[in-house]
């Protein structure tokens, strides 16, 4: 989120360096009695590796430009007891299967979105059924999986190396400026 204004006071932002981050200056309230500073910590976000009968799932979000296809995502939220429960829910929300365990794969940063990325393996059963946010989803087979440089991309490539696969990089597409 970026701020223009304190949400406390209303005064206008201004970037300054701050103890502990003098390297990296920060939108701050200039009133001292204030005090706000807007970190821009990353937001953590779950991501699945889902396995199903065999297979991966990878899903498409409405709101994305076919033809591109990725791991089962969404945001930690305050009231998960734990990243682990967090990837289960969103498995469930958005594929309406039951997570059978969750094995951490690894973090990665998506500078992007300024957001760390809290990846695991999600072995799954039950009968697919997409939840509000996606289109559609494909199967595809372990040995078949290309993997996309970014964030849960690297998640991906990370398990199915993993696994013994060596799998092949694809290309992004190219982002309108």
């Amino acid at each position: 989120m970026s701020y223009r204004h304190c949400p406390l006071c209303a005064k206008p932002l201004s970037l300054r360096a701050h103890a502990g981050s003098l390297d990296v200056q920060r939108m701050s309230c200039p009133d001292e009695a204030c005090g706000f500073v807007h970190w821009d910590n990353p937001v953590p976000v779950v991501a699945a590796v889902v396995e199903h009968e065999g297979d991966l799932i990878l899903a498409r979000n409405k709101a994305w430009q076919a033809p591109f296809f990725a791991l089962i995502t969404g945001f930690l939220e305050k009231t998960d007891t734990s990243p682990e429960d967090a990837v289960k829910r969103e498995v469930k929300e958005e594929l309406g299967l039951d997570a059978t365990g969750a094995h951490f794969i690894g973090h990665y940063v998506f500078e992007r979105q300024n957001q760390l990325i809290v990846a695991y393996h999600v072995p799954a059963m039950g009968v697919i059924t997409l939840g509000e946010e996606l289109s559609e989803y494909r199967r595809i087979k372990p040995e078949q999986a290309r993997y996309w440089p970014v964030a849960t991309g690297l998640a991906l490539r990370d398990w199915l190396r993993s696994r013994g696969f060596e799998p092949q990089e694809m290309a992004l597409p190219a982002r309108p400026n």
